[in-house]
């Protein structure tokens, strides 16, 4: 955790992805759901603040991944296939 100080926390456009991620790791029990959740809100803000230039194509990839990834589960219980 003393990695944690070093986050620029007046940048929300950093600050939430990363407390996004150090929350939702020990919450869900699961270090793929925290980064996954942290990827996602990164570029989502990016998006919506006109910025998504500034993310690099493969963070673009990598968020798509894990919005397949969480999608997964909803898709096959709502189809019936779970």
């Amino acid at each position: 955790m003393t990695q944690v100080r070093h986050i620029p926390w007046e940048d929300y456009d950093i600050a939430f992805p990363a407390f996004l991620t150090i929350v939702l790791m020990p919450f869900t029990y699961s270090i793929t759901n925290g980064i996954g959740a942290g990827f996602i809100a990164y570029t989502t803000i990016k998006l919506f603040r006109g910025r998504s230039r500034q993310v690099h194509w493969m963070m673009w990839i990598v968020t798509a991944s894990f919005l397949i990834y969480f999608a997964i589960d909803p898709v096959e219980r709502l189809l019936g296939v779970h």
